[in-house]
């Protein structure tokens, strides 16, 4: 039966890994997968390109925040056997684009796999990642650590200097150089958010 999951972590948790290791666990069985990234992504040094940090990369198909991606799964279909679609950095998707999304899964019985953040470097829900969070059939957390340790739920972006940003579009591409993950109290701590004379010490937990 299929099913639309969602899979969401912060920066650097290793989530294009895994679409790619999920895709050649396909190809390696002998299905074919169908891979989409946002037209303006080029940071695997060109678009329509999927990379991971640790170097190994995959052609994808580019949409626009215009494209219907009902349609475009059902020609890839008509095309031939595709027994997954894989979408990665699905926090980019509008709202229209992930309705799209559960309408393949639920009518043309393709099952989907997204791929991205949860929040954004201001801590607020990306469009895409909140209509993932309300429609997913299944969502698993990918994790990644602090610096000092905790789990990261959080992430930052920052200037050439290294100081945390507040302000500025939502959507900006960037990788180790501009966004930095974090756990929720050094986040707090990085964009301002000093905790309140005369609390309590938490650092033993």
């Amino acid at each position: 039966m299929a099913k639309l999951y969602f899979n969401y972590s912060t920066m650097n948790a290793g989530k294009s890994t895994l679409l790619l290791q999920a895709s050649y666990n396909y190809i390696e069985r002998g299905m074919q997968t169908y891979l989409m990234i946002a037209d303006f992504d080029d940071r695997a040094g060109s678009h329509g390109l999927i990379g991971s940090r640790i170097g190994i990369t995959a052609e994808a198909d580019p949409f626009s925040d215009r494209d219907d991606l009902y349609a475009k799964i059902e020609a890839r279909l008509a095309e031939g056997p595709c027994h997954c679609v894989m979408v990665d950095d699905s926090h980019w998707l509008t709202r229209d684009q992930v309705w799209q999304l559960a309408r393949a899964v639920d009518d043309l019985g393709v099952p989907v796999m997204a791929y991205g953040l949860r929040v954004d470097f201001r801590g607020e829900l990306f469009p895409g990642s909140a209509a993932l969070l309300a429609l997913a059939d299944e969502m698993r957390e990918v994790r990644t650590i602090c610096h000092c340790g905790k789990k990261a739920t959080m992430v930052i972006r920052v200037n050439e200097a290294g100081e945390a940003l507040t302000e500025g579009a939502q959507i900006e591409v960037g990788g180790n150089d501009r966004y930095v993950s974090l756990c929720r109290k050094h986040f707090r701590e990085a964009i301002g958010d000093a905790p309140r004379a005369g609390a309590a010490d938490a650092s033993h937990i």
